[in-house]
């Protein structure tokens, strides 16, 4: 009898050791992750908030999604909208007529204001490849190291960017990110998210926006480039006026 009980004692806890140890995979720490920052409440919720003097409102409407970006300049409103395929730009409330190339580049911009703002959400949009690196230490703190690329469909213009994401073990929330990009010279930059809010249920921060003192390093080994004080603060990026409203 207590040869069983050992036995049955032994099998609990190696199940136990199993079910402590399991590997995640980057798919399931996404979803915790998106999870514990607001969830689907970017589908059912309106949010607006004010980035360097200019204010940006996303919402949903008959299922699409309507990215704004709203400027003033004197008596003159312009507003910027971007849906999945088209983009314009009004001057109060009329519609004007720009090219395509500014046209991407406006909707560009806006678009990337807006991803920053909402992630983790976004990367469970259908363009986007997760791979997990490993497991890394920031700060005597355990991190989920993520790589995040997109297919050239439905990717964008930047599809061929690479993202790097670091997910707190303990609480799935991505304390910092950084992107390699191409564009007006191409760079590399690492974000540190502080300042975390909750505003009716979804997740905020802003970021110190560092650099590289060196341009010919590796976006992988940038984790350890931070860690070394081998980053510059390029800039701040904050949210103000943040408001979270049902339809």
């Amino acid at each position: 009898m207590k040869k069983t009980i050992l036995l049955l004692s032994i099998v609990v806890l190696a199940s136990c050791a199993e079910t402590t140890d399991k590997k995640l995979t980057a798919q399931e720490i996404i979803d915790k992750a998106i999870a514990v920052s607001g969830g689907e409440l970017h589908n059912t919720r309106k949010v607006s908030f004010v980035f360097r003097d200019k204010k940006y409102v996303s919402e949903v409407m008959d299922g699409k999604k309507i990215l704004k970006r709203i400027t003033y300049a004197d008596s003159l409103r312009i507003t910027d909208v971007k849906t999945h395929n088209d983009f314009q730009r009004f001057f109060n409330d009329s519609l004007i007529t720009i090219s395509d190339s500014i046209a991407n580049r406006y909707a560009n911009s806006v678009n990337s204001v807006h991803y920053f703002a909402r992630l983790p959400f976004g990367l469970n949009d259908d363009a986007v490849k997760k791979e997990l690196l490993g497991e890394i230490a920031i700060n005597d703190i355990l991190y989920y190291k993520l790589k995040v690329t997109f297919d050239q469909n439905n990717g964008g213009e930047d599809f061929d960017d690479i993202y790097l994401y670091w997910f707190n073990k303990n609480t799935f929330k991505p304390d910092f990110l950084a992107y390699e990009f191409h564009v007006d010279g191409g760079g590399i930059r690492f974000r540190q998210a502080y300042n975390e809010r909750y505003v009716e249920g979804i997740r905020f921060v802003d970021y110190n926006n560092l650099k590289p003192r060196e341009k010919s390093v590796s976006i992988f080994e940038i984790d350890s480039l931070f860690q070394s004080g081998g980053l510059e603060l390029l800039s701040k990026i904050e949210l103000d006026g943040i408001k979270v409203s049902s339809y």
